[in-house]
């Protein structure tokens, strides 16, 4: 059976965390944690805290084996936007878009 945790609506872009999540998804839960644990980026911050979320649903509802689980699906979808404007030359506007993420991850 699969646990699952999602944190929905993230303020980051889907792009700066979708490599952390390719670097952790097949593995050890143990082993994932160590591994966001020593990378540098703040979305790794972020997809630590939805793993260890995974993993407490996973002991509230008492999984056999909390040990030996693994991440099956760890995935970076791309949210709603915030879009302000920024002022350019004669007159113009250019669109500045503030990107979300939604992020999903699940330890079987």
């Amino acid at each position: 059976m699969a646990y699952k945790a999602v944190h929905r609506h993230a303020r980051i872009s889907a792009t700066k965390v979708r490599p952390l999540a390719s670097l952790i998804r097949g593995k050890r839960v143990d082993d994932a944690l160590a591994i966001l644990g020593f990378q540098p980026h703040r979305g790794a911050r972020l997809l630590e805290k939805v793993l260890k979320s995974a993993l407490g649903n996973a002991e509230d509802q008492r999984a056999p084996n909390i040990g030996g689980l693994v991440v099956v699906e760890a995935r970076v979808d791309g949210g709603p936007m915030f879009k302000r404007l920024r002022p350019r030359a004669r007159g113009m506007a250019h669109v500045i878009k503030k990107r979300f993420s939604h992020i999903i991850v699940a330890v079987e």
